[in-house]
């Protein structure tokens, strides 16, 4: 992303929320994983100048902004509403990553606990984290499968 003013000028909301559209748009494209594009995003909300914000965009090729803005402000030109699936599905794996990373770390002090307790392994206590978690992102699957079948 070019950026026509001085680096050490101040950069507005709106400057933000531009390089935020061409953060996700890379996303999208598969150019930054999740936790790179989640840095990149805490990172543009604490920058205050255009030199700031233009270090997050430098290795990644130029994005056509306003090309983005029109096509997402005039999706019925496009033929539907803007493809937003393949970042959502992205996001849906890696909130469901970190679910099972956090069950596995669950069961696994669930583990060591019984152990050291004489292996008493009386109460599965980690179901009442991962049931209720899982069950949501469940949900939030179903919507969003059920979102592309009704918008293809």
């Amino acid at each position: 992303m070019t950026m026509a003013a001085s680096p050490n000028m101040r950069a507005s909301d709106g400057d933000r929320d531009r390089v935020a559209s061409v953060l996700r748009e890379h996303y999208a494209q598969g150019r930054l994983t999740g936790e790179e594009f989640d840095e990149r995003l805490d990172q543009l909300y604490t920058s205050k100048t255009y030199g700031e914000l233009a270090t997050l965009t430098s290795d990644l090729p130029d994005v056509d902004l306003q090309g983005l803005s029109n096509a997402l402000a005039r999706p019925s030109e496009r033929g539907g509403r803007p493809d937003r699936g393949r970042a959502s599905d992205g996001a849906l794996r890696h909130i469901w990553a970190v679910w099972a990373v956090t069950s596995a770390i669950n069961w696994v002090v669930w583990l060591i606990v019984g152990v050291a307790d004489g292996l008493d392994f009386t109460y599965p206590w980690p179901l009442w984290v991962m049931g209720p978690w899982g069950a949501m992102l469940l949900l939030a699957t179903l919507a969003a499968s059920l979102g592309k079948k009704r918008n293809p």
